[in-house]
């Protein structure tokens, strides 16, 4: 019997930029490029930087270090250049909407009838450039099932390709943060506690949690989705929502309890990026990852006073 692959090395939280909130003890926040594909990737990364994030989650799209262009390997070593000299952390984001097919949003995925390996392929791209950013994680989802296949073909059709992505993953020492998305297969946690099972536990998998989603998908309160999920936690989307409605909005503008959640995630002792997802909001990018980034900080300081209240009783 072939052993089990080695359990990828937990990465270490890079160290903030002085004076950063969060720079010792604190949740690390980031941004999505995603939110700015107007901007060329260097100028987003410096205006990311600029107003006090930590991090980035970079998709790798058209827009932003494509990972079918000539010269990938170039290019991203240029990346990682620029994400060092600016002290950002990465996380690989792969919700690319036409990088795949200029046709078809997001097709094919892992639960598609055709094409499935060229999802593969993509994902296990996005490995290895992960590797070579030295990424913290590497998140993707499942797709939505075509109509008509019964639900124990998507669950076959998404084993078989997301082991083929955890061995790159083992390969290249990259942990998968695996998202459920709302109307996709796998839209709530407990798909992707099905999932772990029927991939036995693989190491190298753990989850995404986007906190909006919580708000819009999940039967329980954020932080509840937060604290349960615990250490299988490697990758954070920050956003608004609204329940029942798959649209991100600015914090503030939806009915997510932003405090609540970052506490959850101060509580678990989470070290990985919070990245702000907000695609629908490039064309006033600066203006909003401004005010996203203080929102946040203002939930984690009153997330923190309320604990202190809590050990002083």
């Amino acid at each position: 019997m072939t052993p089990p692959p080695p359990a990828p090395p937990t990465p270490p939280a890079p160290p903030a930029p002085d004076g950063a909130a969060g720079a010792r003890d604190g949740l690390r926040f980031g941004y999505g490029t995603n939110g700015f594909v107007n901007h060329r990737l260097d100028e987003a990364l410096e205006v990311i930087a600029g107003l006090g994030y930590q991090g980035v989650a970079l998709t790798l799209d058209h827009p932003h270090l494509d990972p079918f262009a000539p010269g990938l390997a170039a290019r991203t070593r240029e990346v990682r250049r620029r994400l060092e000299r600016l002290g950002l952390a990465v996380v690989i984001e792969t919700g690319a909407r036409y990088v795949l097919d200029p046709w078809r949003k997001h097709e094919p995925t892992l639960v598609s009838a055709e094409g499935r390996e060229r999802r593969v392929g993509y994902l296990c791209r996005a490995v290895r450039t992960a590797a070579e950013l030295g990424a913290e994680a590497v998140s993707f989802w499942s797709g939505t099932l075509p109509p008509g296949t019964p639900a124990e073909e998507g669950w076959r059709r998404l084993a078989d390709g997301t082991a083929q992505v955890l061995a790159e993953a083992a390969r290249h020492g990259v942990h998968c943060a695996f998202e459920p998305e709302p109307g996709m297969f796998v839209d709530t946690l407990a798909g992707v506690a099905e999932l772990r099972r029927r991939l036995d536990a693989h190491p190298a998998l753990r989850t995404t949690i986007d906190l909006g989603h919580c708000v819009c998908n999940e039967p329980r309160p954020v932080e509840d989705c937060v604290r349960d999920t615990g250490g299988l936690l490697a990758n954070v989307q920050a956003d608004d929502m609204r329940p029942g409605v798959h649209e991100h909005l600015e914090f503030g503008d939806g009915e997510i309890d932003l405090p609540a959640a970052l506490g959850a995630l101060l509580d678990i002792g989470y070290r990985g990026l919070v990245a702000v997802e907000l695609p629908r909001h490039a064309h006033a990018a600066p203006a909003v990852a401004a005010r996203s980034l203080a929102a946040l900080r203002a939930a984690e300081q009153a997330a923190r006073a309320d604990r202190k209240r809590v050990v002083s009783r």
